[in-house]
């Protein structure tokens, strides 16, 4: 368990401190592209650490299960599964490098009119109802560390972009929100479903019965148990 939580505190501190304060120190001396190269190599480094002690740590129950939460990821992850397609967009300001496709306006488009974030959203609630759902102190903190992480990033990346973009980023502010269907519902944005679409709605129903999938034969654990 040590491990465990030893990797779980080096994933948040490589996207807090090293994608925060540290940033512009290492941009500096590294340059970007070399930088952006060796955070992702780390980044991925972080999570084979994180799956293979999680793996290894034996369960430690932090209160009496309570079967009845196991239904709440089964409803979530299918939101998350949409919300993760939906952001891959190379269009898309808030995902990694930006300034490498985009020129002029900032598009405010597909699940963008949803929220900025959408990847960092679907993460977030992969990771808080897996901690809703589970009473395993392994699963808090795996989740705990992606939560803390997905949460902590939205404000660091509007931090970036607001120094990228300037006022393009502020008009793009301006029309998008945070919080899911904010935006929408305050009227900064009009959002259709053709926005969401039927492809993303296809490939998220897909991608969550493979996640069912890997979940029940790869990683020995039921979605649902009593």
């Amino acid at each position: 368990m040590i491990g465990l939580a030893l990797a779980a505190l080096g994933w948040v501190l490589l996207h807090v401190v090293v994608a925060g304060p540290l940033r512009p120190w290492l941009v500096g001396r590294l340059g970007l592209q070399r930088y952006r190269g060796l955070f992702t190599i780390l980044s991925f480094l972080s999570l084979g650490a994180m799956i293979w002690t999680f793996r290894q740590a034996p369960a430690v129950a932090l209160w009496p299960p309570m079967p009845a939460l196991n239904l709440v990821p089964i409803v979530v992850i299918p939101v998350a599964a949409l919300f993760l397609l939906g952001s891959l967009r190379k269009t898309n300001p808030t995902m990694a490098g930006p300034d490498m496709v985009l020129k002029g306006e900032l598009p405010v488009i597909g699940f963008i009119k949803i929220t900025r974030h959408p990847m960092l959203w679907a993460f977030s609630l992969w990771a808080a109802s897996h901690m809703i759902a589970s009473n395993d102190l392994r699963i808090w903190l795996l989740a705990g560390a992606i939560l803390i992480t997905a949460v902590n990033g939205m404000r660091s990346i509007d931090r970036k972009r607001q120094g990228d973009f300037r006022e393009q980023w502020q008009r793009f502010v301006d029309k998008t929100s945070v919080i899911p269907f904010a935006a929408a519902a305050q009227g900064r944005v009009k959002l259709r479903f053709a926005d969401i679409g039927w492809g993303n709605v296809i490939g998220a129903a897909i991608l969550y019965a493979v996640m069912v999938w890997a979940h029940n034969n790869i990683f020995g654990i039921p979605i649902y148990y009593k």
